[in-house]
């Protein structure tokens, strides 16, 4: 090895994962962020598909009412070969217990071990792409020569049309989920990936109406509604969870008026700060995807995890408290049309501790929230239609890179209608600085970036009273029946 190999080789690590299924999956990674000095993000990312272009593909399977296939590519990385050339090697080091176990597998590997630091080390040759190390570009290569285009807008989304309708397919590293009208279309598509890559071991595949996907059971036995559920992870959150609850008790909100201030008592201890860290990353995970009416109480939460007090550790309590007697619920998406898009955005004016607002916003087809915004504001505001104004900046991205992507997916969007329950606010995204008073002067330019949107038609902005404004929900914890209200419309509907 040259001194070059041995300063690039990066570590090996070994994951282990318990599936929704029960069973124990291992899988060994390359620990690539030390490859970031001298290659481009690009090509150490691995091939992941953006939840929201997930969540929006499956509002427009189940409007359309199409066959699904899920499949699990085995070893999809190792059957990428690596560069051979000897300038382009690529190395991996395996230390501390992965040498034992190698060992223990196959004494020989003890002629090759090396002491680094006071530690074992195997120095190994990377023959075959290895997960985290470089993107797979062999199977977007395939894809594409079987016919099928990449949305520019997530490079993890492709389509192509067969017998006149479109088959789309996600692909999150090795699981692709597949979608077609007719079912005969996924069997063909089942088979070429055996052809392809079932050489090792076949590849597993199911159809049907429901199926296990990156941590969510997506279920289309409705016509015309596709429903997440995420129970299991659920109950496993309740049963890691230190404080335990009686069966089906609960509270009826998941976080109290007070959510937003400081609160009392003494920061917590390592140990307990660590399972408050844990959890919230946990409810994170959850709150994007099966039950965004979580998503405010952890947009908060996830502010503290540094420094959490007493009062944090009681509202983390109450947030489980409130999934104790509601875990059955579920996320249920349908769209009335595909060309309209509505978004309710809102904010909180001055709520945090710092007198920083926090933006909130939903995305609705039809029916529940495909996607949602709720985040602390970067800066203060000096009044509420500041707030409401920055609340809009902070969703813009979202909002328009949600309509390029739905018409690189071959749905021209209509109506992109952005709502807002703020008339000031309305006016100055409309007419930019021409609506400008002494209060409003000296607000950055970039908050008209929206005002530009308008005239070029990329989106429409209307009023909407407070009281039918979804956005508030994710602005501010709210409490009974108006809790209860925008609950219902933004999970959508339930058993």
């Amino acid at each position: 090895m040259t001194d070059l190999e041995k300063r690039r080789a990066q570590d090996a690590m070994m994951l282990l994962a318990e599936k929704n299924t029960g069973e124990i999956e291992g899988r060994c990674v390359y620990k690539g962020d030390g490859t970031l000095e001298w290659l481009s993000p690009g090509d150490t990312s691995s091939p992941t598909a953006a939840l929201e272009a997930i969540m929006i593909t499956c509002v427009i399977d189940a409007y359309e009412g199409r066959d699904m296939m899920s499949l699990d590519i085995p070893n999809a990385f190792i059957q990428t070969q690596m560069p051979m050339d000897a300038k382009s090697r690529v190395m991996m080091k395996i230390t501390g217990l992965l040498v034992d176990m190698m060992i223990r597998l196959e004494p020989r590997y003890c002629d090759y071990v090396v002491i680094e630091n006071g530690k074992q080390v195997i120095y190994v040759r990377v023959l075959r792409a290895i997960y985290r190390m470089l993107e797979d570009k062999k199977l977007r290569g395939d894809m594409e020569k079987h016919g099928f285009i990449f949305n520019p807008y997530n490079g993890c989304i492709a389509n192509k049309i067969v017998n006149g309708k479109q088959q789309t397919i996600r692909f999150h590293v090795d699981d692709l989920l597949s979608s077609h009208i007719d079912p005969k279309v996924n069997d063909d598509f089942c088979e070429w990936m055996n052809q392809k890559y079932g050489s090792i071991k076949p590849v597993k595949s199911k159809q049907g109406k429901i199926h296990e996907y990156l941590g969510m059971t997506l279920d289309f036995s409705k016509r015309g509604k596709g429903k997440v559920r995420m129970d299991d992870y659920v109950n496993r959150m309740l049963n890691e969870f230190p404080v335990k609850f009686k069966e089906n008790e609960g509270c009826k909100t998941p976080a109290s008026n007070n959510l937003l201030s400081i609160g009392k008592g003494e920061k917590l201890d390592d140990e307990k700060r660590e399972t408050f860290h844990t959890f919230i990353a946990k409810g994170l995970f959850l709150s994007k995807r099966a039950r965004l009416d979580i998503a405010p109480t952890i947009s908060v939460l996830s502010t503290r995890v540094q420094k959490p007090n007493q009062t944090d550790w009681k509202r983390l309590v109450k947030l489980m408290y409130y999934l104790n007697g509601t875990k059955g619920m579920y996320l249920t998406l349908s769209a009335k049309d595909l060309q309209t898009f509505k978004w309710y955005i809102d904010a909180s004016f001055a709520v945090h501790p710092d007198f920083r607002s926090h933006t909130g916003g939903v995305l609705t087809m039809g029916e529940g929230g495909s996607q949602i915004i709720s985040k602390k504001q970067k800066l203060n505001s000096q009044s509420s239609t500041e707030a409401k104004l920055i609340g809009v900046d902070d969703a813009a991205t979202q909002i328009l890179w949600t309509k390029l992507f739905v018409e690189a997916q071959g749905y021209p969007v209509e109506e992109n209608i952005l709502y807002q329950d703020n008339k000031s606010s309305i006016l100055l995204e409309k007419n930019g600085r021409d609506s400008a008073r002494k209060r409003s002067q000296a607000l950055n330019i970039r908050y008209f970036f929206m005002t530009d949107q308008v005239k070029k038609g990329n989106v429409t902005i209307e009023y909407c009273p407070t009281e039918k404004m979804w956005g508030d929900f994710m602005s501010k914890p709210l409490q009974g029946q108006k809790f209860l209200d925008f609950r219902s419309l933004i999970q959508g509907e339930q058993d």
